[in-house]
């Protein structure tokens, strides 16, 4: 398996197209050190001596997606602002096709956050998390519709920011099946009817639990069973669970998975479920087998979470994990 894997990394990617839609964002980091307590107020001052940013959110997703060398497209929205600017040109950058990306009286989602060291002091969110409008609801699915016959595999990136309604998901979705083309779901939220008839969706166990009656615990068989009702329910292909230091687990009909997490020191989590479906999503648009696409996508968050802050993988790091 892990030979056809290298194959497929080095050699196929390249053929692959993946389109992205959901909520995109703009993380801002800014790096600093805390020596001294302000005389102001009992805060602690962050001398700031390094500026960071990067795509965030669904557009975190095409960053992996464009630096493991696939063709890559994005849907989403962005406000008439400075933030918006310089989220365009980091795709454009990474030769992303962004065209699919409206701009609306919403500001860009953008996140900023004061580090020191390893430790996060403070986040900032500026965000409008409302549904989008009629006009620019139809307009987002009028460039989704002009995009999908040139797509081999569709990702729903829901951070529940207003672009994955209800209307918008069931569309995207039924437009998707009937073009047998496979469409996966990072959820957000309780709301999953919204992703009925996907081909998989992709929670981490917090998002698992927030749709259940009953708790469940990191555990192989409560995974399990709780994973084949949720399919069940919502008429899934299979259902990926993230479960952090546990790796993740693979549910389908007849078929289950429990694929280890990689033994490391683990810095930050935050991304690495773009990351997995990221690569989930390319390896199924590529034909390669569920359980292998989901031991690939556990091989990238390994290297994911060793980093700070958000972080895109890239080919080379890929093929060096495996």
């Amino acid at each position: 398996m892990i030979n056809k894997l290298k194959n497929f990394v080095e050699k196929e990617i390249s053929a692959c197209k993946i389109l992205v839609i959901g909520d995109v964002m703009l993380d801002k980091y800014y790096f600093g050190e805390v020596t001294r307590i302000s005389p102001e107020a009992p805060v602690p001052i962050a001398r700031v001596t390094k500026i960071h940013e990067t795509l965030g959110g669904a557009a975190n997703v095409a960053h992996n997606l464009a630096l493991l060398g696939c063709k890559t497209s994005i849907i989403g929205q962005i406000g008439s602002d400075n933030h918006g600017e310089i989220f365009l040109s980091k795709l454009k950058n990474l030769g992303v096709d962004y065209s699919g990306i409206i701009e609306t009286l919403k500001p860009t989602t953008t996140k900023i956050r004061v580090i020191s060291g390893h430790q996060q002091m403070i986040r900032l969110d500026f965000e409008d998390s409302g549904e989008l409008d009629g006009i620019s609801s139809n307009k987002l699915l009028q460039n989704f519709t002009e995009q999908l016959k040139n797509t081999d595999a569709v990702i729903i990136s829901d951070y529940g920011k207003g672009v994955c309604s209800k209307k918008i998901c069931r569309e995207i979705i039924g437009a998707c099946r009937a073009q047998k083309k496979p469409v996966i779901v990072d959820p957000k939220g309780n709301n999953w009817q919204k992703y009925f008839d996907a081909s998989y969706i992709t929670p981490n166990l917090k998002e698992l639990n927030a749709i259940l009656p009953k708790k469940i615990e990191n555990d192989d068989a409560q995974i399990e069973e709780a994973a084949q009702k949720v399919i069940d329910e919502f008429n899934l292909r299979g259902l990926i669970v993230t479960r952090s230091a546990k790796g993740l687990s693979l549910v389908e009909d007849g078929k289950i998975s429990h694929i280890k997490a990689r033994a490391q020191e683990v810095f930050d989590v935050s991304g690495a479920g773009d990351t997995v479906i990221a690569v989930f999503s390319l390896a199924m648009a590529g034909k390669i087998d569920s359980a292998a696409a989901a031991y690939l996508a556990n091989v990238a968050a390994g290297v994911v979470v060793a980093k700070v802050g958000t972080y895109a993988l890239n080919r080379e790091e890929l093929l060096n994990a495996l």
